[in-house]
């Protein structure tokens, strides 16, 4: 990593400080934990998910279990030395003020290190804040520039970059740190946003340092898109399973245009594309009006130019039914005009039942912009087959007919579903089919795309929620349909989330969540002729980190040899919802290159 890769990775780092202060402030605000110190630290509000305050209860549980556990166990015996806490990437976190309020600290202080702008503004925050300086006690300030922030009898923060060992060690000891005093280091979601030998480092220099001391971390343990880190060995537990060296790279770019608006800033939607140069996505959790919300309005990407987009929204129009705002649903083109949307949920009890249809009508100069969207129920909203989400659709033939091939999924009942069920299009019935063959294991998350009149179906979560590598092919056959299992060479990583493409015979498999891998996820090539597998990596230096690839949606534009992918994010335990800021285009043109 270069020089302004490693300054614009050291700038991401920085900022997720303050989505995290806020997300304890908003853990506080709604009871999981009290701490009215949270607030003080950090200006703003914000209101977070369940999710993230449950994650952020067991963070917060946890490690003060730890320093609770160290303070008891090094402060109890009379005459003991000094106990100290280092904090390693400390941020606005509220600990001190905590432990000196519940009186654990009479025997111990505390230390605090972080990037120098994080360190500098929170003890000025603590400077302006009378509360606060009121259980510091009196302090000393530095002066600007210099590594001690802030310093108390019992509390120091310093301003200082964890990758720079020499200086760490140097400005500690400078500090008071004493180095045979009994000492807790706390490193609380820190070392995954290190490099893997920057991780390693700090912790070989903290082993080497401190001689009697207990080192608490609490991080991600599995890959995630946001960092990786290989401060953690393989194992018999967590394997690690590599997928072969890559053939290649596809080279990631920002779309340029006016395409990069809130409204595409959304997970957990489905995306077609309506004619060359024109792509419609709907539903999904995004951001929409300022706030995080089930996304009602639709989006329009359109090409105006031969390498440029534009993005709009789009409400629903008339007096009829409205878009639900449902998410990870199906949604499958029957023409320019039509598209049929199947199953979803609307929350994580509710799913939203019933079929509906998108119609569009062209304004006279048939400009994109002034496009009509009109939503229809054109199936009975009783109708259980459909009670399913982060299920599949294909578009498979029989007899010479079309139909909607609705694969797996989960439901409130049932997390993996293994059924599948034929819609005919013409008539909008469910139709039997014969299918022959063994059953694969029932999955959600997974990918299907249309092939010679089947399915592909790749990957996904199985029933006991772990990745899965399998690659079945639902052929045609003239009673029906059988399946047929994929031999595949070298085995591909096991993955879900992810989507999937077949181009000139060859199936693609873009980004996923891997969870026994340390790579980040790419883009997987099977030739489906011979079943080798070739692994293909994305070149992101052009593109903002990071670039979360799942819950996204991607569309193939196969004259240009380019995939666009739109959408994509989750939920983190650290910080909150994350969102990828732009549409993504991969450079494809490698591939036929090596044909």
């Amino acid at each position: 990593m270069g020089p302004r890769s490693r300054e614009r990775r050291a700038g991401a780092v920085q900022s997720t400080n303050d989505s995290s202060a806020l997300s304890k402030t908003s853990l506080a605000a709604r009871g999981y934990v009290h701490d009215t110190f949270a607030a003080l630290l950090v200006p703003g509000t914000a209101r977070r998910a369940p999710l993230i305050h449950r994650g952020y209860y067991v963070r917060a549980r946890a490690v003060w279990h730890c320093v609770r556990a160290f303070l008891k166990g090094t402060c109890a015996a009379p005459g003991a030395p000094r106990a100290q806490i280092l904090s390693l990437g400390a941020g606005s976190d509220s600990l001190y003020f905590r432990l000196k309020t519940a009186g654990r600290l009479t025997r111990a202080a505390v230390w605090e290190v972080d990037f120098p702008d994080v360190a500098q503004r929170k003890a000025q925050r603590i400077r302006d804040t009378p509360e606060l300086c009121a259980l510091t006690g009196p302090f000393q300030s530095g002066d600007p520039g210099y590594t001690l922030c802030f310093e108390s009898s019992d509390y120091r923060i310093l301003g200082l970059d964890l990758r720079q060992l020499q200086r760490l060690d140097h400005a500690l000891a400078t500090a008071g740190l004493d180095a045979a005093a009994p000492t807790l280091l706390l490193a609380e979601a820190v070392l995954t946003y290190l490099e893997p030998d920057d991780a390693a480092a700090l912790i070989a220099w903290a082993a080497q340092r401190f001689s009697n001391a207990l080192f608490v971390v609490y991080e991600q343990m599995r890959p995630h898109a946001l960092s990786q880190t290989l401060v953690f060995p393989p194992s018999e537990t967590f394997p690690r399973i590599d997928p072969a060296s890559p053939s290649g790279d596809f080279p990631a770019s920002v779309v340029t245009g006016n395409s990069q608006g809130p409204d595409l800033k959304r997970y957990g939607h489905a995306s077609v594309l309506l004619s060359p140069g024109l792509i419609l996505s709907a539903g999904g959790f995004g951001e929409q009006e300022g706030r995080h919300c089930r996304v009602r309005k639709f989006h329009l990407l359109s090409r105006y130019c031969d390498f440029e987009w534009k993005g709009n929204q789009l409400c629903s129009w008339g007096t009829g039914a409205q878009w639900d705002g449902r998410l990870y649903h199906t949604m499958t083109r029957l023409s320019d005009t039509q598209v049929l949307v199947l199953g979803g949920r609307l929350s994580p009890v509710t799913p939203a039942l019933g079929i509906l249809q998108l119609l569009f009508c062209k304004s006279e100069g048939n400009n994109p912009e002034d496009l009509n969207v009109t939503v229809t129920n054109v199936g009975p909203e009783e109708d259980s087959t459909l009670s399913r989400w982060r299920h599949s659709t294909t578009e498979v033939s029989y007899e010479n007919q079309r139909y909607l091939f609705v694969y797996g999924g989960r439901s409130v009942a049932e997390p993996v579903l293994s059924d599948w069920h034929f819609l005919h299009v013409g008539t909008m019935a469910w139709v039997r089919i014969p299918v022959e063959g063994e059953v694969p294991e029932g999955r959600h998350s997974h990918s299907a795309c249309s092939c010679q009149g089947g399915a592909l179906i790749a990957g996904g979560l199985g029933a006991s929620e772990e990745p899965l590598s399998s690659v079945y092919f639902l052929k045609p056959i003239s009673c029906g349909f059988i399946w047929e299992s994929i031999v595949i060479q070298p085995p591909i990583t096991p993955r879900y989330s992810h989507t999937a493409h077949v181009v000139s015979g060859k199936l693609l498999l873009v980004g996923g969540v891997w969870i026994h891998s340390s790579s980040v996820p790419g883009v997987t090539v099977i030739d489906l002729s011979t079943g080798l597998s070739f692994e293909y990596r994305i070149d992101t230096t052009c593109v903002p980190w990071p670039l979360m690839l799942h819950n996204h949606t991607s569309i193939l534009l196969p004259e240009e040899q380019q995939l666009l992918l739109l959408g994509g994010g989750g939920n983190c335990f650290s910080f909150g919802t994350y969102f990828n800021p732009c549409t993504v285009t991969l450079d494809l043109s490698s591939l036929s290159a090596r044909q």
